[in-house]
């Protein structure tokens, strides 16, 4: 593979099409909007500098990696000649489907469309396209040029030489791949998601205050970074959403959202992005 398409210029889709450019890949970074996309090269822009003043890479590294990002507002041209799609976009089942049959539409016979789905089904999104055998999910950690893992998940249909391709191509951009069925949250929001719901009720139920929640967890259990503080990062909307796909597909209402995250989210207050969740930013 020489040439991945990323779909969606926020947070995570930014952060693939840094590891991948930085890796010597062509990248199509394409966003609906022209702002996000502008947004997103500054985004990368600031990251590579962080990297610089590390040490780990020089400023001719930086430009070489900027000019292998292209952006593109349509779907439709970003995806012509490219060997695999990444799309991080909203996670919205409905939208990221429609999102699906677009690339299917447009992209050739033997591109691998993979989703950086955090919860939705791969098998589900798979099902909208022609190339059911060739739709596999590729799940990222935040922030991507960071975090070593990638959650490789099979849908029903997914074939050996799918998976094979994308565990390799995981390897070859310095993430671990760790490959794991489809099912509601998969393994690392399935475990994750009710930790930091339960930390909510924890809060809720006045047992103690977030930052000494927070503290508990690091101390105790290792943790870096508290599940409060973790969902204001992840953003309080995502959590509340993965819980609600999870509470759905298990139809369990242990997955059921905390009425106070439920209500935080109702009130704007999302975390980081917002400027107030859990903590003030």
């Amino acid at each position: 593979m020489k040439k991945i398409a990323v779909i969606g210029a926020g947070t995570m889709g930014n952060g693939i099409a840094h590891v991948f450019a930085q890796k010597k890949y062509q990248v199509h970074l394409i966003d609906t909007q022209k702002t996000a996309l502008e947004k997103a090269i500054t985004t990368i822009s600031g990251n590579l500098d962080r990297q610089i003043k590390k040490e780990l890479i020089t400023a001719s590294d930086k430009l070489n990696t900027l000019n292998r990002i292209t952006s593109f507002t349509s779907i439709e041209q970003g995806v012509l000649d490219v060997d695999s799609v990444i799309e991080a976009a909203t996670e919205q089942s409905d939208i990221k489907k429609s999102i699906f049959k677009q690339i299917d539409q447009y992209a050739k016979p033997s591109c691998i469309l993979a989703s950086n789905t955090s919860s939705i089904s791969i098998t589900a999104l798979a099902m909208v396209t022609s190339r059911p055998e060739k739709v596999i999910g590729m799940h990222f950690m935040n922030p991507v040029p960071v975090m070593k893992l990638v959650e490789i998940i099979n849908g029903a249909q997914t074939n050996e030489d799918t998976t094979k391709t994308i565990v390799e191509l995981a390897g070859l951009i310095d993430k671990i791949p760790c490959v794991v069925k489809d099912a509601p949250g998969f393994i690392a929001n399935r475990i994750l998601m009710p930790m930091i719901n339960e930390a909510i009720h924890a809060l809720h139920e006045g047992i103690s205050d977030a930052a000494t929640i927070d503290q508990i967890m690091k101390l105790g259990m290792a943790h870096p970074m508290g599940p409060l503080q973790l969902a204001d990062y992840i953003g309080l909307d995502v959590c509340k959403n993965i819980l609600e796909i999870m509470q759905e597909g298990f139809k369990d209402i242990k997955y059921a959202p905390c009425s106070l995250l439920v209500q935080m989210v109702q009130d704007g207050k999302l975390g980081v992005k917002t400027g107030q969740g859990f903590y003030k930013y």
